[in-house]
């Protein structure tokens, strides 16, 4: 009996071993990636030498030897040639649409001075149609070399638009999209021609405001919600125009290595497009889309349906959008404290701080994630309390409802332990402080700066991840300019010497995380996504160099080499 046992023991370790050595056979792979730096986001194995996939899923991530295993006949080989290779970038926080329409109409994203916006608008008129619109975004007046003669607020006025553009109607947002600029026609399509006291205050808006200069005229600048006395005068865009724009976004991340987009608030029409996009294969992009919080009647509609979570893992819609202040470079961001620059005013509170509250409650009730743009100390310290008011009533809806905050910019010191106390995450663009850091400190003074702006490795030692992003078309979507300010706290200019606040800087890792894993996090996704691990989605982003060690001063100029979506080939810059 005791011969029989060893002989059936022996078979079935012979068994087994034959089982284990054709196990890589029965999971052939279809590509096969090495030769290079693979960083996979993953603690338990930090660095790798190839990774195996099969179709659209990692089957292994390892030793190189190990890995040839997999590969046959078929399988499509990549050789990084000494390339470093990352899980696929995630745009933390963007607005999809916005970029395809950037490349599409006027970008004045690097001008740098009034007197450039109005040379672009005027070569525009030259190919436009007598009574049609102009429309652009990316102007900045903090970020101009010389401002011009005449200002109002620290703003332009419209004249000198007006004089190029006489019969064309011009719209053009501000970089942040919190205010923007129309020339006389526009204002006067809008019927906004006050020039007597008594009908200034027709044009009042709760959360916004018209600039006036001191005879009461419009300057022709919007702020906040006063730009809806235009914008509803702009024509709608006509579904070929969407699709062009559609197409034009998913292909600008592909260029930037960005496989996934956090897509910050958009309405009926823009989900029917992506539904048509995906039915007809082109959503070769991982959209995680928050539901404008500016229509109700779409909120009820998804709430009483509940999220739609895409098996595909290519659109899903469990979150809500709240544009609760403004930008601080057009003095919209919601402040404890009266601008220092412009004393007595305070910003713009652009959402009911009751509606909040009520949609947290909403949210927890029906299973969807809220996310809350605050960008002033006043604006996140609302924020907070009124999440906390609806955890404090449903508790036991509140366990893992990882609600956001978008932006999360400048805090009030109190607030910052509170993130991570009550599980909120910060949805912070680093960029912005290369961008605005310069001038913000003109706008909070000083104390305020240091005590509460950009505040990211305190949030992060207190336990909360940060997601990261860009906010396109705020920003343009180059990750590298945002994971170089996450390390360096410097302007893309390389300045100042040390950074800003140097304290609060990101390490490289924790940079790499804040666009992959902890990305995947914000939106529910790190089961499938955010890191390279076997059984997740295989979408990989591939630079020219190590971004993990290059030199600091080298590490704007990574280039993206190569980008793998669902795995497959989708950009590469060789093509």
């Amino acid at each position: 009996m005791q011969v029989r046992n060893m002989h059936y023991l022996v078979y079935a370790l012979f068994f087994l071993f034959l089982t284990a050595c054709q196990q890589p056979k029965d999971q052939s792979a279809t590509l096969l990636i090495y030769g290079g730096n693979i960083y996979t986001v993953d603690t338990t194995q930090v660095t790798v030498e190839a990774v195996a996939v099969k179709d659209n899923l990692i089957i292994f991530a390892g030793d190189l030897t190990e890995a040839e295993q997999y590969k046959n006949d078929q399988t499509q080989l990549i050789d990084l040639e000494g390339k470093t290779m990352t899980p696929g970038l995630i745009e933390g926080h963007g607005h999809f649409m916005g970029l395809g329409y950037n490349e599409m109409n006027l970008d004045l994203m690097n001008t740098t001075s009034y007197q450039e916006i109005v040379d672009a608008v005027a070569e525009k008129v030259k190919t436009a149609a007598p009574g049609e619109w102009i429309t652009g975004r990316g102007w900045h007046q903090s970020k101009w070399t010389e401002m011009p003669a005449v200002t109002v607020n620290g703003f332009q006025t419209h004249d000198l638009l007006s004089e190029v553009s006489p019969d064309n109607p011009v719209y053009l947002r501000h970089a942040s999209g919190h205010a923007g600029f129309a020339n006389a026609k526009a204002m006067e399509i809008a019927g906004i021609q006050v020039l007597a006291k008594e009908g200034i205050d027709k044009f009042e808006i709760t959360g916004g405001e018209v600039m006036r200069d001191p005879l009461g005229r419009p300057t022709g600048v919007f702020n906040e919600r006063a730009q809806t006395l235009i914008t509803k005068h702009i024509p709608e865009s006509t579904p070929e125009k969407d699709i062009k724009a559609f197409e034009l976004a998913v292909a600008a991340c592909h260029k930037n290595g960005i496989t996934g987009f956090h897509d910050a608030g958009i309405g009926r029409e823009t989900i029917a497009l992506y539904q048509e996009m995906k039915a007809q294969n082109k959503m070769n992009l991982r959209l995680y889309c928050m539901l404008t919080g500016w229509d109700k009647e779409l909120l009820n509609e998804w709430y009483s349906k509940g999220p739609m979570v895409d098996p595909d893992h290519l659109m899903t819609i469990r979150s809500v959008k709240l544009n609760c202040d403004g930008a601080l470079g057009s003095r919209g961001a919601w402040l404890l404290e009266s601008y220092s620059d412009r004393p007595g005013h305070f910003g713009h509170e652009t959402l009911p701080m009751d509606f909040v509250e009520e949609t947290a409650l909403s949210g927890l009730k029906n299973g969807f994630q809220v996310c809350s743009h605050a960008i002033g100390d006043r604006a996140n310290k609302e924020i907070l309390d009124r999440y906390e008011a609806a955890f404090t009533q449903l508790p036991q809806l509140a366990t893992n409802s990882r609600f956001r905050i978008e932006h999360a910019q400048h805090l009030h010191p109190d607030d910052i332990p509170r993130f991570a106390k009550l599980k909120v995450i910060p949805a912070m663009q680093a960029v912005h402080l290369s961008s605005d850091r310069p001038w913000a400190i003109d706008r909070l003074g000083e104390q305020r700066i240091k005590e509460g702006a950009y505040m990211w490795q305190s949030l992060l030692q207190s336990g909360i991840p940060i997601v990261n992003g860009t906010d396109v078309p705020v920003e343009p979507l180059n990750p590298i300019a945002s994971l170089y300010a996450s390390v360096s706290r410097k302007t893309l200019k390389g300045t100042p010497e040390g950074g800003y606040e140097p304290a609060e800087k990101m390490t490289r890792e924790q940079a790499l995380r804040s666009y992959t894993l902890d990305a995947a996090y914000g939106a529910f996704e790190e089961d499938i996504k955010g890191s390279i691990t076997v059984g997740k989605l295989a979408d990989f982003t591939i630079y020219d160099q190590d971004l993990m060690t290059v030199a600091e001063e080298e590490l704007l100029n990574t280039e993206i080499a190569m980008t793998i979506f669902n795995g497959k080939v989708v950009y590469n810059k060789k093509d």
